[in-house]
């Protein structure tokens, strides 16, 4: 048995014979995902029987199930050569525009090629308060959204824009691509946001326990089965933009978490093309304002949309010709 591995052992019962292991031990061991526990079958940590066995195997009740999980090891991040646009650095605090794609940290599944590796490679020193996995990482963006986010130094600067997050005196204005168009030219979203009570990847404003989270939209262009939203948050949820938006009925376009890859309604091929090819949620933090604790200077920052998003609003938009009689 790995070491400081936690054991499992079940019986298969009456009723589960038939299924398939990969599937039983999602609905038996609900606490681990089901991608972890695929990796544990490859690696021969489930045993039926005493013997390894493929995800496809139909069981037969009566059977002994053991389930070894090893205990996590945490990794400390590495520097590495990756290339990152800092628009702006000085010697507490820098800020960095975000490709889509990059994860801010490490964690379950990615230990390396993150922001943090590429910072520790570039920045001597960074702040601990986030930890090990997270040296200076104050906020974070998903992994496929794009756009600035700032990063301390140290632990006073970290210290000191945490509050003004907490305080909601930081700016942050974000260009999202929505499917369909909202019928209110502008509107604010107040609703709490927590664990979905099924599916406990995502978020949801339907939680039992959610916190407070408000988000304001306004329509920056409308366009063919779509919309360019400007949307602005005072609280920062997990996924809250996605979250807020797929609840006003117009989800962020690419986003398969919340539904931003249902069929758009446009009326040209092109069109559906650009929104069906996605690989990203099409969301970019385009505007961070805050103000540095070391000179109490208001600082402003703006990110022009990348390269995928303009070509997607190139597809989407009406060709004038088109909206002539």
């Amino acid at each position: 048995m790995t070491a400081d591995a936690d054991a499992r052992s079940f019986a298969v019962e009456e009723a589960a014979a038939g299924e398939r292991l990969d599937r039983w031990l999602v609905r038996a061991m609900p606490d681990l995902s089901r991608a972890r526990l695929q990796a544990l079958i490859a690696g021969g940590e489930v045993l039926v029987d005493g013997r390894r066995a493929r995800p496809s195997l139909r069981l037969k009740a009566g059977q002994a199930i053991l389930v070894r999980v090893p205990a996590p090891q945490a990794a400390v991040p590495q520097p590495e050569d990756i290339p990152i646009a800092v628009v702006y650095e000085d010697r507490h605090l820098l800020v960095v525009d975000k490709p889509a794609g990059l994860s801010v940290h490490p964690g379950a599944g990615r230990a390396s090629g993150t922001l943090v590796n590429a910072l520790l490679h570039r920045v001597r020193d960074l702040s601990g308060i986030g930890g090990v996995l997270r040296p200076g990482i104050v906020h974070r963006l998903d992994r496929g959204t794009s756009g600035l986010l700032v990063v301390a130094k140290d632990d006073a600067t970290h210290l000191a824009l945490s509050r003004q997050f907490a305080g909601r005196s930081v700016e942050k204005e974000y260009l999202a691509v929505v499917i369909g168009v909202p019928r209110a030219a502008e509107g604010t979203i107040d609703a709490p946001i927590g664990r979905d009570p099924v599916h406990r990847k995502r978020m949801s404003v339907r939680a039992p326990r959610g916190r407070a989270a408000r988000s304001t939209y306004r329509i920056e262009e409308r366009l063919d089965g779509a919309a360019l939203l400007r949307v602005r948050i005072s609280t920062g949820r997990t996924h809250q933009i996605r979250v807020h938006l797929a609840a006003l009925g117009h989800p962020v376009a690419g986003d398969e978490t919340y539904g931003g890859r249902r069929r758009p309604a446009s009326r040209r091929p092109e069109a559906r093309a650009a929104l069906e090819t996605l690989t990203r949620p099409a969301l970019h933090a385009a505007r961070l304002a805050f103000t540095q604790p070391a000179t109490g200077e208001r600082m402003s920052f703006e990110s022009p949309l990348p390269a995928d998003m303009q070509e997607l609003l190139a597809a989407l938009r009406v060709p004038k010709e088109a909206t002539q009689g």
